[in-house]
């Protein structure tokens, strides 16, 4: 019997790293050291490494390439040595410098005047975020700069210490126990609406919210979900996308015109009754009462209470929904905190509830759970109310500096909207193309919106200023350039 033991292939088990796939079979014989080095100093070259990037442990790739110690060593040195990496002690090797190499040529980009057109399509709104400009006047930005980061690290350390492992699995697609519970809490505190935990609805921002009421209300026999004139083109959009057709029903200044409504015989209706999105006007009582009796009718209503927390120089208005539970509710973050934490809640009356937690569970199984409870702890412990008051107290004094600089450079234009929000609204009385002036603005660098955008039927040319975002003299310099184009206009 022969007894000679089988000599194993030389490489029967794999000796590679996941770190850039590196793969020592590809290094030539006595080879490894300068083969290493210069994997990194590729890598480093085109981008792979960023500067500021550290190296794994030596030890640890020494083990995942099967090689000693000493070659992973080597190779950091020579990167040392030739300055494209530094020793930071316990902190290991960190990539220092890059090579430099010839400049790449500059992306394409948009051509401003072509950006903004009568007739914008479903891209616009991207179009008009990825167009270069100096002043950004669009509605809808909070000051971003404002943004508690030291208050949302300390919630998101409170959080982690608590979590149990289990709570870093699949959530509940309704949402985080904790968040709703926080939510339901916070309306009642803010916004004069009691509702159980159980009727929210975590989303990813108002836009989810549409799409979903859109699609199960197409499920319900809806066809079209009236809107307001002028309306937001961008809520529009998503409806339209669900297939719902949105036939207008104008704003005066009491707000929706409840018996044209009515006399339209739309079946469902999306308005912003507590700061009418883009005029700033206020469902006003009367107005309101006739709105329940038509929804005691049948009618379903969706209420977009998209920044009804700013307001300055106005009572508070309650929503529609803290007087009639039927109604469709949504709100979210994106006004008081920041767009990118894509965190809003719905509230779902029964007949829509579990069809609405259906369509949200096979979107996306449920928001992301860590920034929920978060957030939950923010409103749990006061700090988003904290937040509240810091930026209303600046909001406020940017609104002002627009509203002086509007009288000095634009003094023909009528300012609607002023009592709250993060918006503006002018009209002109005078034939002026606002798509035209919004589009050589853009060219010149401001960026606003044409006042047409946001209408169904024809009305007066404007445009809508968003104030949050920028500061005072940024403010005057943006209305100075409009006040120019709107003179040249005429």
């Amino acid at each position: 019997m022969d007894r000679a033991k089988p000599t194993p292939a030389k490489w029967s088990i794999t000796s590679g790293s996941d770190f850039l796939q590196l793969d020592v079979r590809e290094a030539p014989p006595g080879g490894l050291a300068d083969w290493l080095a210069g994997r990194l100093r590729a890598a480093i070259a085109d981008g792979r490494l960023p500067v500021g990037g550290r190296l794994p442990a030596s030890r640890v790739l020494a083990t995942e390439l099967r090689v000693s110690r000493g070659v992973v060593t080597e190779a950091y040195q020579r990167l040392i040595d030739d300055g494209h990496a530094a020793g930071r002690g316990r902190a290991g090797t960190v990539v220092v410098a890059a090579p430099v190499l010839p400049p790449s040529p500059a992306p394409a980009r948009p051509v401003p005047a072509t950006v903004i057109t009568p007739m914008p399509g479903v891209e616009v709104f991207d179009e008009i975020r990825a167009a270069p400009a100096r002043i950004d006047l669009t509605p809808g930005v909070p000051d971003l700069t404002a943004f508690p980061r030291a208050a949302w690290l300390r919630a998101e350390r409170a959080v982690l210490d608590e979590l149990e492992p289990s709570h870093f699995g699949y959530g509940d697609p309704r949402g985080a126990p904790a968040m709703r519970l926080a939510v339901s809490r916070w309306l009642a505190r803010n916004r004069g609406i009691r509702v159980d935990p159980g009727e929210i609805i975590v989303v990813a921002g108002v836009a989810q919210a549409l799409t979903l009421l859109g699609e199960v209300l197409r499920q319900h026999g809806l066809s079209e979900i009236a809107v307001e004139d002028p309306s937001s083109l961008g809520a529009r959009q998503h409806l339209h996308h669900c297939g719902l057709a949105t036939p207008p029903v104008p704003v005066d200044d009491d707000g929706l015109r409840v018996a044209e409504l009515r006399a339209l015989g739309a079946p469902a209706v999306l308005l912003t009754p507590a700061h009418q999105f883009p005029t700033g006007v206020v469902l006003g009582g009367e107005r309101r009462r006739d709105l329940m009796r038509w929804a005691a009718d049948g009618g379903v209503v969706i209420e977009d209470d998209y920044d009804a927390e700013h307001r300055y120089d106005r009572a508070p208005v309650p929503a529609v929904r803290s007087m009639l539970p039927e109604v469709c509710y949504t709100g979210s973050v994106s006004k008081l905190l920041a767009p990118a934490l894509r965190v809003g809640w719905l509230l779902a009356p029964p007949r829509f509830h579990a069809d609405l937690v259906a369509a949200k569970r096979f979107a996306d199984l449920g928001n992301a759970v860590l920034a929920q409870l978060v957030l939950a702890r923010l409103m749990e412990t006061g700090e988003l109310e904290r937040q509240l008051r810091v930026v209303r107290a600046r909001h406020r004094r940017r609104r002002d500096a627009m509203i002086r600089s509007l009288s000095a450079s634009v003094p023909s234009a009528v300012v609607h909207g002023a009592a709250a929000g993060l918006h503006l609204t002018i009209t002109f009385d005078a034939e002026v193309d606002d798509v035209a002036v919004a589009a050589a603005a853009l060219a010149e660098g401001v960026k606003v919106q044409p006042l047409s955008w946001h209408r169904l039927r024809p009305g007066r040319p404007g445009l809508v200023l968003g104030y949050a975002a920028r500061t005072a003299g940024e403010i005057a310099e943006g209305v100075t350039l409009l006040g120019r184009l709107v003179r040249s206009s005429l």
